[in-house]
């Protein structure tokens, strides 16, 4: 069963390398998948590849870790304290309306065009999904389970680890999913702009001699990013939500 998902990627790969071959898609416009390899292989050697991924995953993870602490601070306030809701959620529900990679040439202005930008950008887009679903995961709580507890003698506290974490861990981690496609997004932008080094400078550098091939291999690379990580989320939420049957593809 999961050889059958390879089939369409595969066969997509094929068409699109025998299409360049043929004439269809032109070199200039889009390398073939050969090329690309090609490119990746020169790059690996070299030693350039490896030297921009590193720089990337370092603002990916440093921009991960400030948006997504800081909105798991403020979704629990919101969702746990009516005051928090009354203080908090008003301003983070008119902020997220905003168009964060629009904010770009004010963030220019607020923190200069260096790593500051690019690992701000990442926070912004992975601060609204961890923000949302944290908040939404502990409203959708049934109010009984917590009156049970309460019930049962159990502390605020208690009644926090042993009813509402588990409760939201579902929306958390579908927060975080988002929030890691959002960051990888916003890493490309910010990568783009007077940049030195990472994946997305490395890219601008390519279309600036027509090296496509390079283009391409830095789409693929964010791509891969994005994938691995969804990839081990998914693995992690099967881990620690193993109390939970959903619905199964038939």
């Amino acid at each position: 069963m999961k050889a059958r998902r390879l089939i369409t990627p595969v066969v997509l790969v094929a068409v699109w390398e025998g299409a360049s071959r043929v004439g269809v898609l032109p070199h200039e416009k889009l390398s073939p998948p050969s090329e690309v390899l090609a490119a990746a292989w020169r790059l690996s050697l070299d030693g350039t590849l490896g030297l921009h991924l590193m720089e990337s995953l370092q603002r990916a993870f440093t921009g991960l870790l400030i948006g997504g602490t800081l909105a798991l601070i403020l979704g629990s306030v919101a969702g746990l304290l009516r005051i928090g809701d009354d203080l908090v959620d008003p301003v983070v529900q008119a902020a997220r309306m905003l168009p964060h990679l629009g904010l770009v040439p004010l963030l220019i202005i607020w923190v200069g065009i260096g790593e500051s930008l690019k690992v701000s950008l990442v926070a912004l887009g992975a601060f609204f999904p961890i923000y949302l679903n944290t908040y939404a995961g502990i409203r959708d709580i049934d109010e009984r389970l917590v009156e049970a507890a309460r019930t049962c003698g159990l502390s605020a506290l208690e009644r926090v680890r042993h009813v509402i974490l588990p409760g939201a861990m579902p929306s958390l981690f579908l927060g975080l999913r988002l929030a890691f496609a959002a960051g990888w997004l916003s890493l490309v932008v910010g990568e783009q702009v007077n940049g030195v080094s990472g994946i997305g400078f490395m890219m601008m550098e390519a279309r600036d001699f027509s090296q496509t091939e390079i283009v391409v291999l830095g789409l693929l690379v964010y791509a891969s990013l994005g994938l691995l990580s969804d990839l081990l989320l998914r693995t992690a939420e099967r881990r620690a939500l193993a109390w939970r049957r959903g619905l199964q593809a038939s």
